[in-house]
Order: C-alpha cells, then sequence, then structure tokens
C-alpha cells in the first residue's frame, strides 16, 4: 500500500528556545486542570453533595456506569457557562459521546445537585448544542433526566429558546434518529416534556416522578391535593398512562436496561454491519509532549504547524498539496489515527491571495474524494492594501468562503492560536457550523485583536474630535481605549468563548491527535458525500 512522505522535526527538544517555551505552560496548565475541575463540580457544597450521593448516583457516575468499560469518553461543552453570572457548573448538564454496548452515542444527563437539574440560559443552549451534535452524525441520544424544568428567575432567558429541544427529538423520530430518555428522579414541566417526546422511557421505581406541574402547583391551581408519586409516580405511568416504557428497579437496572434499547436502534445495526475502512493507527513519530516547546501561549508569536501537524497525524506522514505556492496556507492529506482527511492550516496568519486561491481549490478535491477536513487555525485575518486590493482578495477571499460554506463534507475546526475576523469565517468558525470546533486554552477568537481594535478606537475618536472642532482629552482617551481593549482581551479568551458555548470544549494541545480521531471515527459512520458541484474541474 502506497504511503505519503515522512517528514523530520526541525524543531531540537534541547535547545533553549524550545525549554523556554515549554516552561510557560506550567502554570498554564495547572491553571487549566483547576478550572476543568472547577467546571466538573455537582455541588456548591460538600453537605449538600454527600445529601445526594445517600440517595442516589452523581450524574457523571451514571455516565460512567453506561459506557462501556475502557472505552474513551469525549466530553463536550465542558465549561458551558463557566464562570457566568447565573449559571452553574456544566451548565448543570454533562454531555459528551460514548460507546453503549459497543455503539457511539450522544450521552446527556442533568445534574440534579445543582438546583434540581433546573435549566439556565446556558443550560438550553448546551442540550440545543449536544442534540445537533447527536442529529448531525445520526447518532443515538440517550439522556438521563432529572429535571426541576425552567429555572423561574431566569424565565424569560430560558423559555424562548427552551422549546427547541422538544422540536429537534420530534424531528429525530420522524427521521429514524433513535432518542431514548432514562427518567431518575423528579422532573417537572420541560422535564417531563422530555421523556415523552423520546422514543423511547425507562423510568426508576420509587424516584421517577413526572408531571406538567407539581403538588404545589396542582394545590394552587385545583385545590386538589395530592402526592407526588400518585400524581405521576414511576408505578403510575408504568400501569396506567403508559409514558413508562420499561420500569426499573433501581438505578442499575434502569442502566442496564438502556444498554439492552442501543441494540434496537437503527444507528446499532448500521454501525455493527459497517465495513470501515481504516488504516492501521501508527503513532506520530514525535510525542504529543512536545508541542509545549513548540507552542508559544502568545498568539502573537508564530507558530510553524508543520511542526504541530507532525506530532498529530500517523507516522509523522504527510500529503503536501501545492508546497510551493502559497505557501502560508498548508493544505495536505494526512491519516489521523488510521482515518483518512484533509487538512487546511495557517501556517502564517495572514491569508493572502494565493493562499485564498490554493486552500478553495483543497476544499473542492476533498468534496470530490469525499474527505473531512480539519482546519487548524493561526488566523489574524485577510491582508489588506494596496497590492492585496489589486490582486482581486476580496474575490478570492468570497470564494473561500463561499467553498467552506457550501461543502458538504465534514469540517472538523481546532483554535490553535488567533482566530480573528474574516480569517475566522474562512477557517470555518462557529458560524460556519463545523461537526466539532474546539479550542486550545491560549488561543484567541474575536473580530480583531485587542490591540488592534484599540487603536482602531482611538482613531475614530480622534477623528469625531476633529469634525467637531474639539480638543482631546488624552488622559480620558487613554483610559477609555485601555478599558475597551482589556473587556476585548477578556472577551477573546478560550474559557470565556466556551463558557459562551462558541465551541465545544477547550482542549490540552497533547490530547488533539486523540480527540481528532474520535470526532473523525464519529463522521465516518455515516457515508460521505461531497458537493456535487465541486465535480467539475476543481482548479481555480
Amino acid at each position: 500500500m502506497a504511503t505519503f512522505p515522512q517528514y523530520p522535526t526541525h524543531i531540537s527538544d534541547k535547545s533553549p528556545k524550545f525549554q523556554e517555551t515549554a516552561s510557560k505552560w506550567t502554570n498554564i496548565l495547572a491553571e487549566f486542570a483547576g478550572a476543568s475541575l472547577e467546571a466538573a463540580s455537582e455541588s456548591k457544597t460538600l453537605s449538600a453533595l454527600e445529601k445526594h450521593t445517600a440517595a442516589q448516583l452523581l450524574a457523571r457516575d451514571r455516565i460512567a456506569l453506561l459506557r462501556d468499560p475502557g472505552t474513551p469518553f469525549l466530553e463536550l461543552c465542558a465549561f458551558a457557562g463557566h464562570r457566568l453570572k447565573d449559571s452553574s457548573p456544566s451548565a448543570s448538564v454533562v454531555a459528551g459521546i460514548g460507546v453503549v454496548s459497543g455503539i457511539i452515542c450522544v450521552l446527556f444527563a442533568h445534574i440534579p445537585s445543582l438546583q434540581g437539574g433546573a435549566w439556565n440560559e446556558y443550560t438550553v443552549l448546551k442540550q440545543n448544542r449536544i442534540t445537533a451534535i447527536a442529529t448531525e452524525n445520526n447518532l443515538p441520544l440517550i439522556a438521563l433526566v432529572q429535571s426541576a424544568g425552567v429555572f423561574l428567575p431566569q424565565q424569560f432567558k430560558v423559555f424562548h429558546k427552551g422549546g427547541q429541544i422538544f422540536r429537534d427529538l420530534a424531528l429525530r423520530s420522524k427521521n429514524k434518529q433513535s432518542s431514548c430518555a432514562v427518567v431518575f428522579g423528579s422532573s417537572t414541566a420541560g422535564g417531563a416534556y422530555h421523556p415523552a417526546l423520546s422514543d423511547y422511557t425507562i423510568f426508576v421505581q420509587d424516584q421517577a416522578q413526572v408531571f406538567l406541574g407539581g403538588p404545589p402547583l396542582v394545590k394552587m391551581a385545583t385545590g386538589e391535593v395530592i402526592g407526588a408519586e400518585e400524581l405521576g409516580g414511576a408505578d403510575m405511568h408504568s400501569t396506567i398512562t403508559g409514558l413508562s416504557d420499561q420500569l426499573a428497579v433501581d438505578e442499575f437496572d434502569a442502566i442496564r436496561k438502556v444498554k439492552e434499547w442501543v441494540f434496537t436502534t437503527s444507528a446499532a445495526q448500521a454501525q455493527l454491519s459497517q465495513t470501515k475502512l481504516v488504516r492501521e493507527t501508527v503513532n506520530p513519530k514525535y510525542s504529543m509532549e512536545s508541542l509545549l516547546g513548540i507552542i508559544d501561549p502568545d498568539t502573537r508569536q508564530s507558530l510553524d504547524m508543520m511542526e504541530v501537524l507532525l506530532r498529530i497525524v500517523d507516522d509523522s506522514r504527510i500529503e503536501i498539496f501545492k508546497p510551493a505556492y502559497g505557501k502560508g496556507m498548508i493544505t495536505a492529506w494526512a491519516y489521523i489515527h488510521g482515518h483518512l482527511t484533509g487538512i487546511i492550516a495557517n501556517q502564517t496568519p495572514i491569508i493572502l491571495p494565493n493562499e485564498a486561491d490554493k486552500a478553495t481549490q483543497f476544499i473542492r478535491l476533498c468534496n470530490q474524494g469525499r474527505n473531512p477536513i480539519v482546519f487548524l487555525h493561526n488566523v489574524t485575518g485577510f491582508m489588506v492594501g494596496l497590492k492585496s486590493e489589486r490582486a482581486g482578495l476580496i474575490k478570492k477571499g468570497a470564494q473561500l468562503v463561499s467553498a467552506v460554506s457550501t461543502s458538504s463534507v465534514p469540517h472538523i475546526s481546532i483554535i490553535c492560536g488567533a482566530s480573528y475576523g474574516a480569517g475566522n469565517y474562512a477557517m470555518c468558525g462557529r458560524a460556519y457550523a463545523p461537526r466539532f470546533l474546539f479550542s486550545w486554552p491560549t488561543s484567541k477568537c474575536s473580530v480583531m485583536g485587542p490591540d488592534q481594535l484599540g487603536g482602531v478606537m482611538e482613531t475614530i475618536e480622534r477623528g469625531a474630535a476633529a469634525r467637531g472642532g474639539r480638543m482631546v482629552d488624552e488622559s480620558e482617551l487613554k483610559a477609555k481605549v485601555e478599558k475597551f481593549s482589556a473587556q476585548v482581551r477578556k472577551d477573546s479568551e478560550s474559557l470565556r468563548t466556551s463558557a459562551h458555548l462558541l465551541d465545544d470544549g477547550v482542549i490540552d494541545p497533547r490530547d488533539t491527535r486523540d480527540v481528532l480521531g474520535m470526532c473523525l471515527e464519529v463522521v465516518k459512520l455515516d457515508p460521505i458525500e461531497g458537493n456535487v458541484g465541486f465535480r467539475g474541474l476543481a482548479r481555480i
């Protein structure tokens, strides 16, 4: 079998620069680990956590028991709502992709030890994103439900977008995409509709309680006094309403019943019968650990993406497309964990006309070859100036953005360094609907760098003063610009953007290869079809 060329590294892990760069990551990774632990918290106090675990399993324990032993779990949107006002750790939902009974599924579990699993603004955004990932990739969706529904103090922010998940569940059923809801405890209002709109339901005896309005609301609305079990208990729904398809004697029995259900889904039949065209995985020649000596945490410094690729792709072998043309953009094919993929990476942070042309042609070729595309971002935007304008960069940039938009092969984006402005669009940022998008801890994403935006604001303020015949108060202007730049800097940080669900998670750079490998396995479960409009001559 033919192989791609193997490239040597030009980096020495003994060099002073390598050692200095690697040392910068010590504190960064320690802070990242601390933030990850904070996001994984399931209670604000230890006493509350102990009270919950005395009666029921934690959300993360439920997911751990559901997954096949020894299989990977790709957690998604772990930093949703992170350190944001009126949110909660992980937005009160644990979610990700895992293997259940040998079948790749999307799993999510409400965290009942946080405000009863009630939905805040970011819970809704996260649930909607997780459901979209399950739908786009045709995966079974397993929800471990225990939720008080809308967090009433945030009803305005929650209600209007909160209903989307019910529509999505109905459409999934229509499209033969299976969903299962396991009810572990009290689930009210929105929490009640989730099992009602799922294809299959499992209720835990003496724990599951599902009703549109609980006993207090019923008493207030009708004057009727009734207990929770009689109103919506697991036995009632199993024998009278039929909302429960299976009655589990305890949480462990419920998890066993989910594993049995997975085998009945159409996705399971498709996955089990699929012939996977995957090469044997060969580790890169160079360790992922050495990435820390290559990636300067300061995104204003250069980042050699070729060296990054040598530590991500199988056996450090890469087939480079147009190596001597548009050198600021790497376009290549390689295998990652045995999966053939196209790769587009910014070798220099500015996109020039030739780089735009090359990337556009490469996207068309990947659609012809039905190859998924991995985008590795380190881009500050398109080049400005007379030469670029006369070279037609607006047209060429538009062609690239159009190719990204109309490409129908799966896209996966990793924001490695900067990802600013139209460069973010050209590299398949969030607005361009990649199947998955992850960020490195030191990455930055914004309309422009904070210093540049501050400079633009200063220019605008000075221009306005000149037109109005006013003197500029230098100290006041300086303070205004510094405050604005500081806010932009904060808003562009990876944990901040991830908190607002502008990516699917922040990952340690050393995990990039494994994350990409799992994502590629997921996107290749269904046959890949390229855009038929790209089947003609791809040359731009």
